[in-house]
């Protein structure tokens, strides 16, 4: 398959489970709590595929540095969905925001 296809679909999902975070942060109301995290968890897997997706097509080691950093990053963001309904707002925001500044870092510099 084509790597434009996997990295729609990588950037999509990451843009709609932070934006899902961002909806949990603001309103956690406890009646939408399943259908949230079903939707969150779709789209985590989307996340895991397009980028696993990406990473075969264009050849890189599952085992970069950067490739590992981004993992943990997106292991973080998806475990914030879940961590919205009982952490504060102010925390979820800030980290939602440091790991995804991360990742994005991550992938554009790659420093090791």
């Amino acid at each position: 398959m084509d790597p434009r296809i996997y990295y729609i679909i990588h950037v999509f999902s990451i843009i709609m489970l932070a934006g899902s975070v961002f909806y949990i942060a603001a309103n956690p109301q406890k009646h939408k709590k399943r259908k949230m995290m079903i939707i969150t968890g779709i789209l985590s897997f989307l996340v895991l595929l397009g980028g696993f997706g990406l990473i075969a097509r264009l050849g890189h080691s599952y085992t970069s540095g950067w490739i590992i950093v981004k993992m943990v990053a997106w292991l973080f963001v998806s475990a914030l969905a879940g961590m919205a309904y009982r952490k504060s707002k102010s925390f979820v925001l800030s980290a939602l925001t440091l790991s995804v500044g991360i990742a994005v870092y991550m992938v554009y510099f790659r420093p090791f």
